[in-house]
């Protein structure tokens, strides 16, 4: 049976006057109940557009009985925060049958953005993921002009390092020519071209040369002109406006002690380094202090489960599948250190690393990760960095961060703390934005 709508689609905003300009912003976006940090990002800018004159915002995703087809990890629906009275989140409906062997709930995302971009609106639509999100925007726009319908669209691409890793390099080493341009070609169609990471712009333009070399091209220096920097936007206040009874509500509701433990919160997936961390506590002296909480869902769940079985300490380990949003900051502020141990493979490599920031706002133990992809443009200098793959560095980490006195630790949560706060997302926002000039209605 299919499941209901999740509590996070919040009623549409009230009618613009005649007198009052329709400045609308659409986001096109794998969205809630996705477990993704580009879900959280788009939330955060639809809620800052409310206060930046913006008098409608939607969010356009995907239904909820196809993300639960797709494999992709699912928050529990039920957990699902609401959105502000204001922001509407619609999930169109597929177009065409059974004859329709593929693309039909694309058809659906797109014809609903034509019906936006022509009905009278000062719209800007932002894209977040090229593939698909950024082609049902392009195509829209097209369409539009085509059939000759009025409109006032700008438009924001915001490319992530698995647009390269998971199309464009994919489509590179297979010979699939064609479907890496369709991809780089509408995102130069866009007003605006950013990308989440200083890392993941020069992933693109790598790949991209390689394309024009190919097939005799000139994405490369187009894109190189075009792409700008755009880091994730993060909502601060909820990591930094905690309530401590909250907090001790939180842990004990899930049997856990203040700086008790060490948290990896995160996908569990192959190139989140899980596998790395559960061996570095197997051989850690802190295991006999703390305990391991591996806090999410994915690919690797069921592996990684018999991985932490087969140590010594598989006593002191806990999986934790149903944290939601707001439990998030609280198991993050009281964590003796937060452990994201990523490594770059094929598949995936992490291009910014929106959880660190987070946990870096929460307060609690150090963070400890590597120096993989964008990481280091999320962290800083305020985390400690160990090698990938490395579980003995690893575990001197976490032994140094579960000892660290009360003034040290103190020291590196002011430090992170201020770096994280450049990704609050009003400023991600504004600076965003403010390449915009927004047609009137």
């Amino acid at each position: 049976m299919t499941a209901p709508p999740p509590p996070a689609v919040a009623p549409a905003a009230r009618p613009a006057t005649d007198r009052t300009p329709r400045r609308r912003l659409v986001l096109v976006v794998r969205a809630d109940p996705v477990i993704c940090g580009h879900s959280g990002e788009a939330r955060n800018l639809a809620e800052v557009a409310l206060t930046r004159g913006f008098n409608e915002v939607r969010i356009l995703t995907w239904p909820i009985e196809r993300l639960q087809a797709s494999g992709l990890p699912l928050k529990p629906l039920e957990t699902v925060l609401p959105y502000s009275p204001g922001i509407t989140v619609e999930r169109p409906g597929p177009v065409g049958d059974y004859r329709v062997p593929d693309g039909r709930y694309l058809a659906g995302l797109t014809g609903r953005l034509v019906e936006l971009f022509t009905d009278g609106a000062a719209t800007v639509a932002m894209s977040l993921y090229l593939s698909p999100h950024t082609l049902a925007v392009t195509d829209a726009v097209q369409v539009a002009r085509a059939a000759g319908l009025p409109g006032q669209v700008i438009t924001i691409a915001e490319a992530v390092g698995s647009d390269v890793t998971n199309v464009v390099r994919s489509c590179l080493e297979t010979g699939r020519y064609g479907a890496a341009a369709h991809l780089l070609a509408s995102y130069l169609g866009n007003d605006v071209c950013v990308a989440v990471s200083a890392y993941t712009r020069e992933l693109i333009l790598t790949e991209a040369a390689d394309l024009d070399a190919h097939i005799g091209t000139s994405f490369a220096p187009r894109l190189e002109e075009r792409i700008e920097i755009s880091y994730p936007a993060v909502d601060t206040s909820a990591y930094l406006d905690r309530d401590p009874a909250e907090t001790a509500r939180v842990l004990a509701g899930r049997g856990l002690e203040p700086d008790g433990y060490v948290l990896f919160l995160s996908r569990l997936a192959a190139a989140k380094g899980a596998d790395d961390l559960i061996d570095a506590f197997a051989r850690s002296r802190s295991a006999e202090r703390v305990r391991l909480v591996l806090a999410g869902t994915g690919p690797d769940a069921e592996h990684l489960r018999a991985h932490a079985r087969a140590c010594d300490v598989a006593d002191r380990i806990d999986f934790l599948e149903d944290v939601d949003d707001a439990e998030k900051p609280h198991l993050m502020a009281a964590s003796a250190a937060y452990a994201l141990p990523s490594k770059p493979l094929p598949e995936f490599t992490e291009t910014f690393g929106i959880a660190l920031v987070e946990k870096m706002l929460a307060g609690g133990g150090p963070v400890i990760t590597t120096a993989t992809g964008g990481i280091g443009e999320a962290v800083g200098d305020t985390a400690m960095i160990v090698p990938v793959e490395d579980p003995g560095a690893l575990a001197d980490a976490l032994d140094r961060a579960v000892a660290m006195s009360a003034p040290e630790r103190e020291a590196w949560q002011r430090r992170a703390r201020d770096h994280g706060m450049q990704f609050d997302r009003a400023a991600v926002f504004d600076r965003l934005f403010g390449r915009l000039t927004v047609p009137a209605a």
